[in-house]
């Protein structure tokens, strides 16, 4: 892969990125349990972003060439797999809920020494069966390949809080409502209003992570009021911004 990193993981290991910290391009022979444990951590790949706050963890499968940046003061713990081991049966990487049995677990597997002992062995194992039964999140955010649809979703990444009609933004870069109706399903697999809304919650992830208040958020992302961000934000999480606050770092 000419210009891509090959990094070889280790077979568990956590790291610290500080705010806006960035990880280039780079690939795995590996499966990858990426858990930021504190702060938000996003994942680029070729076909989109995936965001992860503290109460998601990241599933990179093995080949898979991704970078990663840093929102907040970030903790990643990382899980190394070989490639034959695949809990999940993806190749594509994911978003995985984490519920607190899941994250102590991850938390425990990394911060002990990889020594290859009964011990070990036995909480790995529990790990991959906890892996296995974790509820998948649609926190990806795909990326646009036809010329029209990329310039729309151009627009919107620069502004979260547009809120612009279809139509309207179809006149900004020469196509119609319709078409570009059409465009979205077919490029990224989802309605204009599914995809902006999941910018909006991608966005809104970066801002909490950053300190910003909730109604500050709201505004920043394109929702008319607080209570509707918090109702959107509550369906997609489980829980309310206001209470979406890192666990103390481990």
């Amino acid at each position: 892969m000419t210009g891509i990193r090959h990094e070889p993981l280790a077979p568990t290991r956590t790291q610290r990125l500080p705010h806006g910290a960035e990880i280039g391009t780079h690939v795995h022979d590996e499966h990858q349990i990426i858990y930021a444990g504190r702060g938000v951590l996003t994942v680029t790949t070729g076909s989109g972003s995936w965001v992860a706050p503290s109460t998601r963890a990241l599933w990179v499968p093995a080949g898979t060439p991704h970078s990663h940046q840093a929102h907040g003061d970030l903790t990643l713990h990382l899980v190394g797999l070989p490639p034959e081991d695949n809990p999940l049966g993806l190749g594509a990487p994911a978003v995985l809920a984490v519920q607190p049995l899941l994250r102590e677990l991850i938390l425990a597997h990394t911060h002990t020494p990889y020594d290859g002992s009964p011990e070990r062995a036995r909480l790995r194992a529990v790990l991959l069966d906890r892996l296995r039964t974790a509820p998948l999140s649609a926190l990806h955010l795909p990326a646009p390949t036809t010329p029209h649809i990329r310039a729309v979703c151009a627009l919107l990444r620069a502004d979260p809080a547009d809120n612009r009609t279809l139509a309207v933004l179809g006149r900004e870069v020469g196509a119609s409502a319709r078409t570009l109706s059409r465009l979205f399903r077919a490029d990224l697999g989802m309605t204009f209003p599914q995809w902006r809304t999941q910018l909006r919650l991608h966005h809104a992830l970066v801002l909490l992570a950053e300190g910003l208040p909730v109604t500050a958020v709201a505004h920043r992302c394109g929702w008319s009021s607080a209570s509707a961000f918090i109702d959107v934000f509550r369906r997609a999480f489980g829980h309310t911004p206001g209470t979406h606050r890192d666990p103390a770092p481990r």
